[in-house]
């Protein structure tokens, strides 16, 4: 599966339409989430019936403040169009695949 690019725009399309949305909120310069970004990449091969996401911070300040991120990276998992969960900083694949699979 594709990690589809998020932004301001599409966002509140990407997770009302999907059940499971699981969002990787990052930044280009952040060199932790250029280690979750594959995982989230690998995840979405592994897991079916979930829909996974990436949004930029810093080009989508708005939904990052909306939901309070003070720190990247952070995976927030959707259910139904609301945050249900999430995971901050650089975290093993085995606890964000946890982390969604309890939802699912």
């Amino acid at each position: 599966m594709v990690v589809k690019i998020i932004t301001s725009k599409n966002f509140e399309e990407f997770v009302s339409q999907n059940r499971i949305a699981v969002i990787d909120f990052h930044a280009n310069w952040c060199m932790p989430c250029h280690i979750v970004s594959p995982r989230i990449e690998e995840l979405s091969n592994e897991i079916d019936n979930v829909a996974f996401g990436k949004i930029n911070v810093d080009e989508n300040a708005d939904i990052a403040q909306r939901f309070g991120l003070v720190s990247i990276p952070t995976v927030v998992v959707f259910k139904e169009g609301k945050q249900i969960d999430e995971v901050v900083g650089t975290q093993p694949k085995d606890k964000i695949s946890e982390l969604i699979e309890k939802y699912i």
